[in-house]
């Protein structure tokens, strides 16, 4: 894993195929290294990474691959279950993915001769987010082009839906608001549902479009990150309905928003996936420009690390991985 001057990226990984998707195990699994996933046209790859960053006897970075899962369809979005674990006794890796034809797939591996998956039907549209519910990891919700935002059971019933007035483009499960969960609509509209009585409690407006991408700060429940227009915007949902921030970043669109999970002012976002090259700027709410610009060739997707200020984008036969001050 060589470690890369050119265009600021820290480091890569390359891969057999063209990155879709690229997703961190946002959760503890018992092990000292990192969980990465990521998707291509037919296939999940799931490895560990380890960097220097966090221990000194890596010299830059080590990545592994522990299993690639045959999918048979390019992968769109990957969520990660709270309930993997590296440290049990067999190991137990879950993830679900979305897919082109409008299923999500719940795959469960001990990575040695289990290795199962289930298919869930019901969108009738292009999945755009999934997220696993976050403390036990028995619900994945879902949100799609079809104006619905979906919650599943892990057999694949559906156990609430909503409906939405426009394509839903993000949804998160907040771990300390386990009964909540925010829908971001392209319209420019963020509600957050209450899952106990199934109904909308509370609606934040960009009040500008295409909204492409929100995010819930892990580090602070108050706090919504979005992607609108060429903007990124911020609110504190105790203050307005409206954002309290906003920049324009993106000279063209923006695509994607993240928040860092180890800073609630750090945060990604992503330019819209040009013809050879996609912007990957990283934020400080204390800082008025960008405190890192790098570039990736046609790059998708886009994570943090889950205790490091490092994210990672795919790209074409590559993952990028940038570190960041904090």
């Amino acid at each position: 894993m060589k470690q890369d001057s050119t265009r600021n990226t820290s480091y890569t990984v390359d891969c057999e195929d063209y990155v879709h998707v690229v997703k961190f195990n946002p959760f503890d699994s018992g092990d000292s290294c990192s969980l990465i996933a990521y998707g291509g046209n037919n296939y999940v790859v799931v490895g560990t990474c380890r960097f220097q960053e966090e221990d000194a006897e890596v010299e830059g970075m080590q990545y592994k691959t522990l299993r690639t899962f045959h999918h048979g369809i390019r992968v769109d979005a990957i969520a990660w279950s709270p309930e993997t674990r590296l440290d049990a006794i067999p190991p137990q890796i879950r993830f679900c993915t979305a897919a082109s034809d409008r299923k999500l797939r719940l795959f469960t591996s001990d990575l040695q001769d289990k290795n199962e998956f289930k298919t869930f039907d019901g969108h009738s549209d292009y999945i755009n987010d999934l997220v696993f519910a976050p403390n036990e990891g028995q619900e994945i919700a879902s949100v799609s082009d079809d104006h619905t935002c979906r919650v599943w059971d892990l057999e694949g019933n559906e156990k609430a839906h909503f409906v939405l007035r426009s394509p839903g483009m993000s949804v998160c499960w907040h771990p300390e608001e386990a009964f909540k969960l925010m829908v971001a609509e392209k319209n420019g509209t963020i509600r957050f549902y209450d899952l106990i009585t199934q109904q909308a409690i509370l609606s934040l407006e960009c009040e500008q479009t295409p909204l492409m991408s929100a995010d819930w700060c892990l580090k602070n429940t108050l706090k919504i990150g979005a992607v609108a227009g060429s903007d990124w915007l911020i609110w504190d949902i105790t203050r307005s309905s409206y954002p309290q921030d906003k920049r324009p970043v993106h000279i063209d669109r923006a695509r994607l928003f993240r928040w860092s999970r180890v800073n609630e002012n750090l945060f990604a976002t992503t330019g819209y996936p040009g013809k050879t090259t996609t912007r990957l700027l990283v934020h400080h709410l204390g800082h008025p420009q960008p405190i890192l610009t790098g570039t990736a060739a046609v790059g998708s997707g886009l994570t943090w690390h889950r205790t490091l200020p490092l994210c990672a984008v795919g790209g074409d036969h590559k993952i990028f991985f940038w570190i960041t001050e904090m």
